[in-house]
C-alpha cells in the first residue's frame, strides 16, 4: 500500500479491503460525510454490497481560524463543542452562536440538496459505518456518532482512509469499532494525504448518491 492516495475513490477502494468482515450482510449501512466522506464511502458500500446514505455533519470553526474545529453539529440536533479550544481560541457566547446558526442553516441546506425526497437509511438495530476522507480533531466524527446513536444502531464503526496516531482514542467513547488505513506519526492535515484533494462538489454528492441507489 502507498502512504498516499491518488483520490478519495481509490482510497475508498483500500479502506473496503480493511472492511471484507462486513461484506455482503443485510444488517450493514454505509452513512457518508459529506461532502468528502461522499466518494469514498461510494466505493466502501459498492465493496461490501451495502446500502449508503449521507449523514450530514457540519464543522464549527473558529471564527478568526476557520480550518480549526471548535465543535461540529449533526443531523437529529447532535452537538458536540470543545470546550479547551473554544478558551484557547478565546471564542465569546455571541461569536459561538452565530457560528452554531450559520452552520445549522447549511446543515438544513444540504439534507434538502443532498437526499431529495428520500428518507434516511433505516439505522435502528443495524451496523452502521460512518465513512469520511479523513479526520482532524475528531469533532466531525464525534458529532455523527452522536446523531447516529439516538436512533439505536447495533453497531457504530468509523472508518476512515487517514487519521492520527493517537485518533482511536478521540473518538472512542463514541464509537464501537475504529477502522483506519493509516494513522502516520507525522500528520499536517488530510489533504497531505491525497494526491487530488480537490473539494468534492455538490453535483458530484448527488451523482453518486444516485448511483448508489442504483447499486444495490
Amino acid at each position: 500500500m502507498s502512504s498516499i492516495f491518488a483520490n478519495r475513490r481509490e482510497a475508498g477502494r483500500e479502506l473496503a479491503t480493511h472492511l471484507t468482515h462486513y461484506a455482503k450482510r443485510a444488517d450493514v449501512s454505509v452513512l457518508a460525510l459529506p461532502r468528502g466522506g461522499v466518494p469514498v464511502a461510494y466505493e466502501v458500500a459498492r465493496a461490501l454490497g451495502a446500502p449508503l446514505d449521507v449523514l450530514v455533519v457540519r464543522k464549527l470553526g473558529v471564527p478568526v481560524q476557520p480550518e480549526l474545529a471548535m465543535g461540529a453539529i449533526a443531523s437529529g440536533d447532535a452537538f458536540f463543542l470543545d470546550e479547551r479550544i473554544v478558551e484557547y481560541a478565546g471564542v465569546g457566547k455571541d461569536d459561538l452562536a452565530r457560528v452554531i446558526e450559520r452552520e445549522r442553516a447549511e446543515l438544513e441546506r444540504r439534507e434538502k440538496l443532498y437526499r431529495g425526497e428520500r428518507p434516511p437509511l433505516d439505522v435502528p438495530g443495524r451496523i452502521a459505518i460512518v465513512v469520511d476522507d479523513g479526520m482532524a480533531t475528531g469533532a466531525t466524527m464525534k458529532a455523527a456518532a452522536m446523531s447516529l446513536r439516538q436512533a439505536h444502531p447495533a453497531k457504530i464503526v468509523a472508518a476512515l482512509p487517514v487519521a492520527p496516531l493517537d485518533s482511536e482514542a478521540r473518538v472512542e467513547e463514541v464509537v464501537d469499532e475504529f477502522v483506519c488505513v493509516m494513522r502516520p506519526l507525522r500528520y499536517f492535515g488530510v489533504g497531505q494525504f491525497y494526491i487530488d484533494f480537490d473539494q468534492t462538489s455538490d453535483a458530484e454528492v448527488r451523482e453518486l448518491l444516485d448511483a448508489a441507489q442504483k447499486d444495490v
